[in-house]
């Protein structure tokens, strides 16, 4: 499978099942794509996502139904507890071409990794479906162990455009760069008062 960043803005995703995990997924998607549920029931956790809701039965859906349903989706995502009825849903996916992740049942073609991120940058982990305790694990690292992530790419970015002007020579840019990025004192410091570690780098790198 090769990694991809995907604008999901005005595509149509479609999630079957509205137990915890149907949330979950479409929690990942709410606000991002025009996101149908559709369920017998749902957990208290869809409530409050902006979703649309179509209640059926899916142990009894007909043909012309699922096809109705899949009519116009980018990506299909089958969450239910039964992988067979997942798996027919799956196969009707893959007859007309569209992406689709199962829950619990035969692989789909696409998996939804974990994910954090900021206002500067997102980070995805995937252990291909082997282990998302794993991707969960890494992901809960990151965010413990990088928690200014988003002031120093803020910072990174001003920094490069100074260098820009300032420094014509490339080699000694880029170690200015990786210089600030091992500075843990400047790390510490964009936990409490970014523009005091501003002034700290310049003071300390481009001052020199």
């Amino acid at each position: 499978m090769i990694p991809l960043f995907v604008d999901c803005s005005g595509r149509r995703i479609v999630i079957f099942g509205g137990g915890d995990v149907a949330a979950r997924k479409a929690a990942y998607f709410s606000g991002k794509a025009d996101v149908t549920i559709v369920s017998r029931s749902f957990v208290p956790a869809v409530d409050g996502l902006d979703v649309k809701r179509v209640e059926l039965d899916l142990a009894t859906v007909t043909g012309r139904q699922l096809a109705l349903l899949l009519s116009g989706a980018f990506l299909v995502i089958a969450a239910i507890s039964d992988p067979a009825t997942n798996n027919r849903i799956g196969k009707a996916c893959r007859a007309i071409g569209i992406l689709f992740n199962n829950a619990d049942g035969e692989p789909g073609d696409v998996i939804l990794p974990a994910v954090t991120g900021g206002e500067n940058y997102t980070i995805a982990v995937s252990t291909r479906g082997a282990s998302p305790a794993i991707s969960r694990f890494i992901r809960e690292r990151i965010e413990e162990d990088f928690p200014a992530l988003d002031k120093m790419i803020d910072l990174q970015g001003r920094l490069r455009e100074v260098l820009r002007e300032s420094e014509p020579d490339q080699a000694r840019r880029t170690a200015v760069l990786w210089n600030v990025l091992e500075d843990h004192a400047v790390w510490e410091t964009l936990l409490t008062n970014p523009g005091l570690a501003w002034d700290d780098v310049q003071r300390r790198y481009l001052h020199e």
